[in-house]
């Protein structure tokens, strides 16, 4: 990172694209993150699999009961705040600048990776499904190519183009998974039993494992905040999109989690979620349909993962170009398009996802690193590595991010009257905090587990680390900014406030000695 110059904050592009999205819009985009018929196919067999434990369906209700409490917080603070940074820009006005820039590589890294990692499975799903229809051997890498040069296009246009694409996607998402509900209520070889519906299924020895492996199946879930300043009434499209958003995939999620159990049989679902993985609902779908709909299923499962990539895309972009916007990273990355889409930052996590795919197909394929690895699973190698890699080392960030974000609620209003009550101040984002908290705690203690190892290895701790680190960074670097851009470093995280970008140093709420460079 370099130090920006006062001319940077001062040459500020503002175009972001104006009230253009609605709460349909946002609901959809938020939904098109968490990538519901990937969740169903991949995270509830996961889930079941990994836990062994019939409790699956009501973890999803209880991750989206604590999703909505951390909600009534982080939806409460949007109302003060409307900042494409998001995450960022309510730790760092919550609880002080250098967390909040902490908290913004963070987001980088999680966002990211999430993004990347998805790449792996997609380019891993599709070149199998044309080999097995059409005969048609391909490296995975390349439809991992061609797929970012369309989310790199979509992402530097309008984004209600890209709203229209996900929205699309996630309703042919919709279908399917509800199709796949019907059948499987229609199947039931044990009866529409209620088994998985039992709480004691879920509070006992696995509780933790199941919050941990469930949680990821909800990221994303926060990114509706990210398009606060492109939304019609940030205000109130923001929180209903959020709270909608919840209630839609947290109950969708348990509904067909349980129609899974009821379909395969409760005495049934976990070995048979050990033995075909993923896999379990599309040859499910073939034995009880037929092959075609089994085939559009696949299909529509490759197109999940495509709105999941356009959502994370679009993230990182928002990001990068909240965080040029202030100076925190170059200036040149707060240009927008005619089109009000950001697309320097566009343009930046395109080269990044080409960079990150580069490196795992070289080391995988050109220096055999797949076959030394997996031996006969080496077509595996982009699911086993860059895929749980990456998605699960994303997953933790967020997970922090948010309980960072919750604590940030409490330090942001107990310096102003709101007006708003103590559920919504306090109680709320600590109950939710201290969860986030204890699944983030979870989540590290389970991390081997969630790669896929028997044993912990170098990966065990690099991975996570790499989280840990950008925090860190992000938090040396707000001192620097401090001690050599001391205008620069009190206006973080106030992005569309007046006065910002150079003009004039914004009217913070906290006393601060501006010039000293004393400002928290």
């Amino acid at each position: 990172m370099s130090v920006p110059t006062s001319t940077e904050t001062e040459t500020h592009d503002p175009g972001l694209s104006r009230r253009t999205l609605g709460v349909p819009s946002i609901t959809l985009m938020i939904i098109a993150a968490s990538a519901p018929l990937t969740v169903v196919a991949g995270g509830v067999t996961t889930s079941f699999a990994v836990t062994g434990s019939l409790g699956v369906p009501l973890g999803f209700l209880l991750i989206a009961v604590i999703l909505t409490i951390f909600a009534v917080g982080y939806t409460a603070m949007g109302r003060f705040i409307t900042n494409a940074g998001a995450f960022y820009a309510y730790v760092a006005q919550g609880l002080g600048r250098p967390l909040g820039v902490g908290g913004a590589l963070v987001a980088l890294v999680s966002y990211n990776a999430m993004q990347v990692g998805i790449y792996g499975l997609f380019g891993f799903q599709l070149s199998m499904f044309l080999e097995a229809k059409l005969g048609f051997a391909s490296p995975w890498w390349l439809w991992v190519f061609l797929c970012i040069v369309v989310v790199g296009v979509l992402g530097v246009n309008r984004v209600d183009l890209s709203a229209k694409v996900l929205g699309a996607l996630v309703a042919l998402e919709f279908i399917a998974v509800i199709l796949f509900d019907i059948v499987s209520f229609t199947t039931a070889p044990e009866g529409v039993s209620t088994a998985a519906l039992n709480p004691n299924a879920l509070f006992g020895p696995a509780l933790g494992l199941i919050l941990v492996f469930g949680v990821a199946a909800f990221m994303g879930f926060e990114s509706g905040a990210i398009y606060g300043e492109e939304a019609k009434d940030p205000k109130r499209t923001v929180p209903r999109a959020t709270y909608l958003a919840v209630a839609i995939i947290g109950v969708f999620y348990a509904f067909s989690a349980w129609a899974f159990s009821v379909g395969i049989g409760p005495s049934q679902i976990v070995a048979a979620s050990q033995e075909a993985g993923p896999d379990l609902m599309f040859v499910f779908m073939t034995e009880q349909t037929s092959v075609i709909i089994a085939d559009i299923m696949t299909i529509l499962f490759i197109t999940s993962l495509f709105a999941a990539l356009q959502a994370f895309h679009n993230a990182v972009a928002r990001y990068l170009y909240s965080l040029g916007r202030e100076g925190v990273v170059s200036h040149r990355f707060s240009h927008t398009s005619r089109s009000g889409a950001p697309w320097a930052g566009s343009v930046a996590q395109t080269i990044i996802a080409v960079v990150v795919v580069a490196a795992f197909a070289l080391a995988g394929d050109a220096f055999g690193g797949a076959e030394a690895m997996f031996g006969e699973l080496s077509f595996l190698y982009p699911v086993l590595t860059m895929f749980t890699w990456l998605t699960n080392t994303g997953a933790a960030g967020l997970v922090l991010l948010m309980a960072l974000t919750a604590f940030a609620v409490i330090g942001f209003f107990r310096k102003r009257s709101s007006g708003l009550s103590a559920w919504t101040t306090i109680v709320a984002p600590l109950i939710a905090g201290l969860l986030l908290a204890a699944m983030f705690v979870m989540i590290l203690g389970n991390f081997p587990l969630m790669l896929g190892q028997t044993e912990p290895d170098l990966t065990t701790f690099l991975l996570p680390g790499i989280v840990i680190a950008a925090f860190v960074i992000g938090i040396v670097w707000a001192f620097v900014l401090r001690q050599q851009r001391p205008r620069l470093y009190a206006q973080i995280g106030h992005g569309t406030e007046p006065g910002a970008y150079g003009t004039e140093v914004v009217d913070v709420i906290e006393t601060a000695d501006v010039e000293g460079g004393n400002a928290r």
